[in-house]
């Protein structure tokens, strides 16, 4: 992963299935995205843990996707299978480029319908996937979840829109 911003505004970058090589890039990239957005969560693992999960959990139970850049460079992932986003994340200094959109168009591709799970207190999150017509259908108050902060579900439709 390289840390070092565009020089320009417009930046290429496409999605190709990830392979395990990928992985350590992937639990950088969450790690940086995750607590860039919300610092105030709780530190719960290492990134030791962070790749171990990666590969021994969402590797072989999602469909996983990098975002690559030109020169090889990991920008963003999503994973995700059938009906669900588990993890979209982008490198903050990569963001609103549209490099989200082309993950999410990955996902929304494969599914007539997606949910999604995002914190409260993630905004930009939260903010993302309303743009992309995910639509609120619950919260919790955190109990479910390994960080114990309360969470938003978010659904999406392909023919939402559509007139009956």
């Amino acid at each position: 992963m390289n840390d070092h911003a565009p020089e320009t505004t417009e930046i290429l970058a496409f999605p190709r299935r990830a392979s395990v090589e990928d992985l350590p890039d992937v639990a950088k990239i969450y790690r940086l995205a995750f607590f860039t957005a919300m610092p105030q969560m709780p530190v719960l693992h290492s990134p030791a843990e962070d790749l171990n999960y990666f590969l021994t959990g969402v590797y072989v139970s999602s469909e996983l996707w990098v975002l690559e850049a030109p020169g090889g460079v990991s920008v963003g992932f999503i994973a995700f299978r059938p009906g669900w986003v588990d993890h979209l994340y982008v490198v903050p200094k990569y963001q609103r480029h549209g490099l989200g959109s082309s993950l999410l168009s990955v996902a929304m591709a494969s599914s007539a319908t997606l949910r999604a799970r995002t914190f409260r207190c993630n905004w930009g999150g939260r903010h993302f996937f309303e743009k992309y017509g995910f639509r609120m259908e619950g919260e919790t108050d955190g109990r479910g979840n390994e960080e114990k902060q309360p969470d938003v579900l978010y659904v999406w439709e392909r023919n939402a829109g559509a007139k009956q």
